[in-house]
């Protein structure tokens, strides 16, 4: 856990940073260029190579529209993993990525109705907390938020949205993550590089076994 002193600081520095020019394109956005009624929703994949997000509008769909959904902008920035750059560096990064996503197709925070995170360093309960806290900060109080790690959103593209199964990614880093139909969920490795994490293609085969075993045997 991060020691308050610390935290202190890096909820003063965020602060600053949210009444900064990250948010200024807001200023010039018309209210009525997303509707309201409709809204937009933010998916975010961060990763410790780059980061995406994309905006679309919120609307409802079915498991077969998921390949032809409306994507009104996609924005891209750094390493979001705060394992990597550290919880301020990492939060900037998502927060600007957010940001140009709006930007882009002319919305702003008030047009927002969810925003979903699938971010890799996310690996624990209190990891996802302290994203949320500062996220409420951000967004609206009516705004939905979500976050995960990266390996449960790259699980559910292959699945068309539902949890279960098991990914495998071999990138920068290596984590294999797993859901039985029943909800119980799983993971092997995604621990870094330093711990053995090796991430290279030429690991992928012993790792994947590795962390199929240790799944398998160890925890579901």
């Amino acid at each position: 856990m991060m020691p308050e002193k610390e935290q202190l600081g890096l909820d003063s520095e965020m602060k600053r940073r949210r009444n900064g020019e990250t948010w200024e394109f807001e200023d010039d956005i018309d209210d009525t260029s997303v509707s309201v009624s409709d809204g937009v929703l933010l998916g975010l994949d961060g990763g410790t190579t780059s980061t995406i997000c994309i905006c679309m509008k919120m609307v409802y769909f079915s498991h077969s529209q998921l390949q032809s959904l409306p994507i009104l902008s996609r924005a891209v920035a750094g390493c979001s993993n705060h394992n990597s750059v550290g919880e301020i560096a990492a939060r900037e990064t998502l927060e600007q990525v957010m940001a140009d996503a709006l930007s882009k197709c002319g919305s702003k925070r008030s047009s927002v109705r969810a925003v979903c995170l699938a971010v890799s360093g996310v690996n624990h309960p209190t990891d996802q907390q302290r994203i949320l806290s500062w996220l409420r900060d951000i967004f609206p109080s009516n705004v939905r938020l979500y976050v995960q790690n990266d390996a449960v959103a790259a699980l559910a593209s292959g699945t068309m949205g539902k949890l279960r199964g098991c990914v495998l990614i071999a990138g920068t880093g290596t984590i294999a993550y797993g859901f039985t139909e029943d909800g119980k969920e799983a993971r092997a490795a995604g621990a870094g590089p330093v711990l053995g994490d090796w991430g290279r293609s030429s690991s992928c085969v012993p790792l994947c076994r590795i962390a199929t075993l240790a799944m398998l045997c160890n925890r579901i």
